[in-house]
């Protein structure tokens, strides 16, 4: 039974045991004053007011509501019929009134809500039409009705409604402190979350920089031929393992926040024609035409690029993935333009294998693919399609899917998008030569790995490296030495990165201190803001991305 039943079941119980405990005491007055008729009413109405407890606590909570508000209005109307109007048992009513809107659920019960209070109101209307002589023409003597029964009556009705409000708001509190505990709780699973995937991921990503960073040393090294495909395939699986991260680790932050869009004026034509040269090597190896087909037209957009590229890579990698021979094509075509938006179609085609139709709608569940033998064949976690729908989502757009199994697929989808009316576009432009000859550097790294591939980058481009292994060392250098810049790890022992770079500060302002880390999550990058680094290096890095950095970084 879900908690708000429970709650009306609690509710139901006590008030079938209070009214039990009222109508004893209705017996021993009608003891009293001889009204048999009125005890033979009351202690058949009694125990099945016990009897309806009992059901409350057992759960039954339809039935039981239903018996407890015959019962009530039922001695009311019989009671009142035989007091007569001085008595004022006919205010009771008031009781029966307010009671169903607590007890019956606004979406399951609307029809007792409507039912119960009319029913209260045309049994009081029908007792003053009667002159109370509804169910009998007997009547209590007028002085004892007014000076003993009408008293009762008024105690009663103001005590059943207080302690209707006053338990239904001990209910909502204890409901309130649920819901706060439950909170509380779910918060705690989601730190211990997002720690585990932290860790994990600064565990992985920390290897992965070496096999990447040490792939590229050595393919610049001019290696034999047979070495070259063997380096190329090594950079290629650590690539694919760090792309299988980031889907893990992007689907984990969709589910539990909203995703926060950063746009930017951007040239479409521009940033979209990149995409074409990451996937050029992939599709010259197997043998697949890659066409891309953009209006040159399009407009300076407002939009967030790293996210819309993000939808773009992961359709034509799945594009790619599934296609042995034929063509994938991009294109990007204007449908409406207005002064101030433009809606764009954006499709990705392939002449792959296709997606049964059966199929066509699990794919859109995370880790699921279009059949059981996908993963073996094709590899893939069953992420990328969540992800793109989830980031559509959040741009106000949907993909579709049109596929005919073994004639290849269609994904598409239609994107509103305002203009820019800045000149300035930002752009990622990573420079081919840089002016860093003799800079000193200064490496904070304690892994032994990652020291030596770093090293081997960085004094490759003619940098002056010195390393030290904790934040404390770092700190002790500085002082002693200069440096143009630094590259500080952020998990490190004795004296972590952002503890390091607190004390920096305190007596140098100037030095650029870019951050070189595994973590990916936003709590760790706006942590990297708070503490006055320059900037953030995610591992595993692009030589040449880290390069850029430290370049703009030192000659800014």
């Amino acid at each position: 039974m879900e908690k708000f039943s429970h709650k009306r079941a609690e509710m139901i119980f006590a008030l079938s045991l209070i009214t039990s405990f009222i109508g004893i005491i209705c017996i021993v007055i009608a003891f009293f004053l001889e009204i048999n008729e009125l005890i033979q009413l009351y202690i058949p109405c009694l125990i099945i007011l016990i009897f309806n407890a009992y059901l409350a606590k057992k759960g039954k909570l339809k039935v039981s509501r239903l018996i407890y508000f015959i019962i009530i209005n039922t001695l009311i109307t019989v009671t009142a019929s035989y007091i007569g109007i001085d008595g004022g048992v006919e205010i009771m009513f008031m009781f029966t009134l307010a009671a169903p809107f607590l007890v019956f659920s606004f979406k399951r019960g609307k029809r007792y809500l409507v039912f119960f209070p009319i029913a209260s109101i045309t049994l009081w209307i029908l007792l003053y039409i009667t002159d109370f002589n509804l169910v009998t023409t007997d009547k209590l003597a007028i002085d004892i009705a007014n000076s003993l029964i009408y008293p009762i009556v008024i105690i009663t009705t103001l005590s059943l409604t207080m302690y209707l409000l006053m338990h239904y708001s001990y209910l909502n509190f204890k409901n309130l402190s649920s819901i706060h505990d439950n909170r509380e709780d779910a918060l705690e699973a989601s730190n211990a979350k997002s720690l585990f995937l932290s860790t994990m991921s600064h565990e992985i990503r920390t290897p992965l920089n070496a096999i990447i960073g040490l792939s590229h040393i050595l393919r610049d090294n001019k290696p034999e031929k047979n070495q070259t495909e063997n380096l190329d395939a090594l950079n290629y699986s650590g690539k694919t393992l760090l792309s299988l991260l980031n889907n893990v680790l992007d689907f984990s932050k969709m589910q539990s926040t909203e995703i926060e869009l950063d746009k930017i004026p951007t040239d479409l034509y521009s940033a979209v024609k990149q995409i074409k040269k990451i996937h050029a090597k992939y599709c010259l190896q197997n043998g697949i035409t890659m066409n891309l087909e953009i209006d040159k037209n399009i407009p300076i957009v407002w939009l967030d690029i790293v996210r819309f590229n993000q939808v773009i890579n992961n359709l034509i990698s799945n594009a790619l993935k599934f296609t042995h021979e034929g063509s994938v094509s991009l294109g990007i075509k204007k449908q409406n333009e207005t002064e101030k938006d433009i809606n764009l179609l954006v499709e990705i085609i392939d002449t792959g294998i296709g997606i049964s139709k059966d199929k066509q709608e699990t794919i859109w569940e995370p880790f699921s693919q279009a059949s059981n033998t996908t993963n073996r064949l094709y590899g893939g976690t069953g992420l990328g399609l969540p992800i793109v729908k989830n980031i559509l989502q959040s741009m106000n757009s949907k993909v579709y899917l049109t596929s005919i199994e073994g004639s290849g697929s269609r994904f598409y989808f239609n994107i509103n998008l305002k203009k820019s009316s800045e000149n300035i576009i930002q752009k990622q432009v990573i420079k081919k030569e840089f002016n860093l000859d003799n800079k000193k550097i200064l490496l904070v790294e304690d892994n032994l790995i990652n020291v030596m591939v770093g090293k081997q980058i960085l004094e490759k481009n003619k940098l002056i490296v010195s390393v030290a292994n904790d934040g404390l060392t770092a700190v002790n250098m500085l002082k002693q030495n200069n440096f143009d810049i630094v590259l500080m790890d952020l998990q490190m022992p004795i004296m972590n990165g952002y503890e390091a770079t607190i004390e920096i500060r305190k007596f140098n302002t100037e030095i650029p201190i870019l951050a070189l880390s595994a973590a990916v999550f936003m709590e760790v990058k706006e942590k990297i803001k708070e503490t006055g680094m320059n900037g953030f290096i995610l591992k595993p890095f692009d030589p040449s991305d880290l390069l850029n950095q430290i370049d703009e970084a030192i000659n800014k």
